[in-house]
């Protein structure tokens, strides 16, 4: 591809990229608003779903980037609106993990579905093929972005 329609593409790539993020943002900022959660107790509060199980608080500030502090206050609210819960590690009673309530989890997963409904027919038209490339760029993206996410907080331009 000639290198002025490669830079074209690529800064409509840019383009496109950008309005995705804030699209989302802005997205996970009405879901967050409709549960009455700030935006990054909801966006814990997912990852923690994500997780294989109880997590310890450091875990919530390391998914979170935030101070310890700070992780705890946030588990503080979500506590208190009833969507986790805190119980001893059973391998070492003086570490508390924090776990999501199941019931909640599956609510929230439910109103996912109901906004994500239509999402699976964006890629209808996609073959199995395709279906793995967007998969592993959207990986890709997510790993990219979590770097990046540590980067800024260590203080880099």
């Amino acid at each position: 591809m000639c290198s002025d329609a490669r830079a074209r593409l690529m800064e409509e790539l840019t383009v496109a990229s950008r309005r995705s993020m804030a699209s989302a943002a802005l997205f996970s900022q009405a879901v967050a608003d409709r549960l009455g959660l700030h935006p990054t107790d909801l966006q814990c509060l997912n990852v923690l779903t994500l997780e294989d199980g109880p997590v310890p608080t450091s875990r919530v500030a390391a998914l979170t980037g935030l101070t310890i502090g700070s992780a705890t206050r946030l588990v503080d609210r979500l506590e208190r609106a009833g969507y986790v819960v805190r119980r001893r590690d059973e391998r070492d009673r003086r570490r508390v993990m924090v776990a999501a309530v199941p019931e909640k989890a599956a609510e929230l997963r439910r109103m996912w579905e109901r906004l994500n409904g239509g999402l699976g027919s964006l890629f209808d038209d996609l073959d199995d093929a395709e279906l793995r490339l967007v998969v592993a760029q959207l990986r890709r993206a997510a790993d990219f972005h979590g770097e990046q996410v540590a980067r800024l907080r260590a203080g880099q331009p």
